[in-house]
């Protein structure tokens, strides 16, 4: 027959397997944790790089546009020029 005493040693011996499973696990939890933070910072990196990247892009778009804004005018101006005052006899 057990005795009380020996019932608790048992007792208290699973509550220290449980426990130690339990803190096996939060120290996964904190291990993976740490790798989320890190590719975190990795992505903000990276997401202001791309921010940047987009940025320029703009500029240089709009720059563009205004390159060809300009030549077709300098291009219809020049048509009507040539065509418009300059016409056959």
């Amino acid at each position: 027959m057990a005795t009380i005493e020996t019932e608790l040693k048992d007792i208290l011996a699973k509550f220290e397997q449980r426990f130690d499973r339990l803190d096996q696990r939060l120290d996964r939890i904190e291990a993976d944790l740490t790798e989320i933070k890190v590719d975190m910072a990795t992505v903000k990196a990276e997401l202001t790089i791309v921010k940047e990247d987009t940025k320029d892009l703009k500029g240089r778009a709009s720059a563009q546009i205004w390159a060809l804004i300009v030549t077709i005018m300098g291009a219809t101006t020049a048509a009507i020029v040539r065509f418009g005052f300059m016409s056959n006899p």
